[in-house]
C-alpha cells in the first residue's frame, strides 16, 4: 500500500470510515473499520495527518491518535460540509474532511486535553442546573397562577412566598394541589443544593489554577464561572494568531455578507461556545452598569459606545475586548493593565 498523506476517519458509535489520499490526492484506502479496530488499524496505516471533523468523541480519539504519535487535527462541520459530494453518507463524509484538512487556510478546532474536559463537563452539568430550575420556578408560577396566584419573577420570591401560600387557607388551593405543589418546592430546593455542589467544584477548581485565575479575575466583568470556563475551552492560547482569532471563535464578531466591494455587517456569528460567550456578555453588561460614575479611560469608552451604538452593541463590544484582552494575558503570561 501507498503511503497515506492525509486520512480522514468519519466518527461513529460502533462504524467508521476511512478515506487516505497519498502526496498527489490519488485515494489509496476506503473501508469501514469497527471501533474496537479504530487504533489498531490507524496504527497499521500510518498516516502522516489525520482529519477529524468536531463531534462528540472527537477530542477523545485526537488524544488517542496522538499517543501514537500520529498528528491530528479537528475541523468544524461548517467546513467540512461545502466539500460533500451529491448525497451524503459515511464515505462521502470521510472523503470531504480529506478535503478540506488539504486547503491551505483551513482553520482547526482546538484539541481539549483531559484537565480542560473535566472543567468543561462541570460547567455544562451545572449550566444544565440552573436552566432546570429556571423551568420548575416558571411551572410553578404558571401552575399557580390557574389558582389566582401569582408573585415576581425571581427564583428568590418563589423560595420566600410558596411556604405562605402553602399555609394560607383562604387561598383556592386543595388539600391535593398544596401536596404536589409541596413536591415541587420540595424539588426546587433539590435543584438549588445539587447547583451549590457544582458551585464548590468550580471553586476548587479555581483554587487549582489559582495564579492563572486571578489573572483573568484582574478584568473587569470576569468572574470565578468565567474564568474557569476560558480555561476548560482555551488548553492552548498559541493556537490563536491573536486575541481577535479567540473573539471570533467565540462568535463575538459582526458576520458578513459583504459583495461588490460593499461591507455589510449583521450581527454577531455567535460561532463556538456559547456557555462562555454568554458569561462574557454579562459580565460586560455588569461592567457597563458600573462605568457611569467612573471617569477612566475605558469607563469613558463604554459611555461613548452606549451613546453611539446602544446599549447591546456596547454589551457585545466589551465582550470582544475582554476576549482579546484574556488572550493576551494567556498568551503572554502578562498581567492586566488598567487604563489610566
Amino acid at each position: 500500500m501507498k503511503e497515506i498523506s492525509v486520512l480522514g476517519i468519519d466518527l461513529a458509535k460502533s462504524i467508521f470510515h476511512f478515506y487516505g489520499v497519498d502526496e498527489h490526492g490519488k485515494a489509496v484506502v476506503s473501508k469501514k473499520v469497527r471501533r474496537g479496530q479504530v487504533l489498531e488499524t490507524v496504527a497499521k496505516l500510518a498516516p502522516t495527518l489525520i482529519g477529524l471533523e468536531a463531534c462528540p468523541g472527537s477530542n477523545y480519539w485526537a488524544r488517542a491518535f496522538r499517543k501514537l504519535g500520529l498528528d491530528v487535527r479537528i475541523i468544524a462541520p461548517q467546513f467540512v460540509k461545502p466539500y460533500v459530494k451529491s448525497q451524503k453518507n459515511d464515505a462521502h463524509d470521510a472523503e470531504a474532511i480529506v478535503e478540506a484538512m488539504m486547503r491551505a487556510h483551513m482553520r482547526f478546532v482546538p484539541i481539549k486535553e483531559i484537565a480542560h474536559q473535566d472543567i468543561q463537563c462541570i460547567h455544562r452539568v451545572r449550566s444544565r442546573l440552573i436552566r432546570n430550575r429556571t423551568r420548575l420556578s416558571n411551572e410553578i408560577r404558571g401552575l399557580l397562577a390557574e389558582y389566582g396566584i401569582v408573585f415576581p419573577l425571581k427564583i428568590y420570591s418563589v423560595k420566600k412566598k410558596m411556604p405562605l401560600i402553602l399555609e394560607d387557607a383562604e387561598n383556592e388551593l386543595t388539600d391535593r394541589s398544596r401536596s404536589f405543589f409541596q413536591e415541587l418546592l420540595f424539588e426546587l430546593y433539590d435543584v438549588e443544593k445539587r447547583i451549590a455542589v457544582y458551585d464548590q467544584k468550580i471553586q476548587e477548581v479555581y483554587i487549582e489554577r489559582k495564579e492563572v485565575c486571578d489573572r483573568l479575575l484582574e478584568v473587569p466583568g470576569v468572574g470565578i464561572l468565567t474564568a474557569t470556563a476560558i480555561l476548560s475551552a482555551v488548553s492552548d492560547p498559541h493556537q490563536f494568531k491573536n486575541g481577535r482569532h479567540l473573539a471570533a471563535y467565540f462568535g463575538l464578531v459582526p458576520r458578513q455578507v459583504s459583495t461588490g466591494g460593499k461591507t455589510i455587517l449583521r450581527g454577531i456569528t455567535k460561532h463556538g461556545d456559547r456557555h462562555i460567550r454568554t458569561l462574557l456578555i454579562h459580565g460586560a453588561r455588569a461592567t457597563m452598569r458600573h462605568s457611569k460614575n467612573k471617569t477612566d479611560k475605558r469607563s469613558q469608552w463604554i459611555q461613548k459606545k452606549i451613546e453611539t451604538r446602544g446599549v447591546n452593541k456596547t454589551c457585545v463590544a466589551i465582550a470582544n475586548k475582554n476576549a482579546r484582552i484574556i488572550w493576551n494575558l494567556l498568551a503572554k503570561n502578562e498581567r492586566y493593565r488598567k487604563a489610566a
